[in-house]
C-alpha cells in the first residue's frame, strides 16, 4: 500500500487546514491510519490514529480537541482537520499504517507504510 499525504500550507494562528491522505494499492478501509508529525530539531511525534473497525479515534494531548481524524472510504482517504492553530503546531505532517485494524502505539520505526510528509506552517 502506498500513502500520499497532501493539503499542507501556512496559516496564521487560529486558523484551520485539512490534511489528506490517499492510499494507492490497497484498500485503507481495512487499516488504523496514524498521524505523527516532526517539527525542525525534534523527533518524530504520533498525534492521531483512527482504527478500521469502529473509525475509533486517540488524540495526543497536544492536539486533543482541536484536531479531529476521520475517514471517507469511497474516496480511500483519510483527513486530518485542524482548527485552532498554533505556532507550535509547525511541522512536517505524515501518514502511517502497520496494516493493523486498531490504533495500538508503537514507535515511528515500528510503521512500514509512510505518505512523503506535508508541511504546516503556522506564523503570523
Amino acid at each position: 500500500v502506498q500513502l500520499q499525504a497532501s493539503g499542507g500550507g501556512s496559516v496564521q494562528p487560529g486558523g484551520s487546514l485539512r490534511l489528506s491522505c490517499t492510499g494507492s494499492g490497497g484498500t485503507l478501509e481495512y487499516y488504523a491510519i496514524h498521524w505523527f508529525r516532526q517539527a525542525p530539531g525534534q523527533g518524530r511525534e504520533k498525534i492521531a490514529c483512527i482504527s478500521s473497525s469502529d473509525d475509533r479515534t486517540t488524540y495526543e494531548d497536544s492536539v486533543k480537541g482541536r484536531f479531529a481524524t476521520s475517514r471517507d472510504n469511497a474516496r480511500n482517504t483519510i483527513y486530518l482537520q485542524m482548527n485552532s492553530l498554533k505556532p507550535d503546531d509547525t511541522a512536517v505532517y505524515y501518514c502511517a499504517t502497520d496494516r493493523s485494524p486498531r490504533c495500538f502505539s508503537h514507535p515511528p520505526s515500528w510503521y512500514e507504510y509512510w505518505g512523503q510528509g506535508t508541511q504546516v506552517t503556522v506564523s503570523s
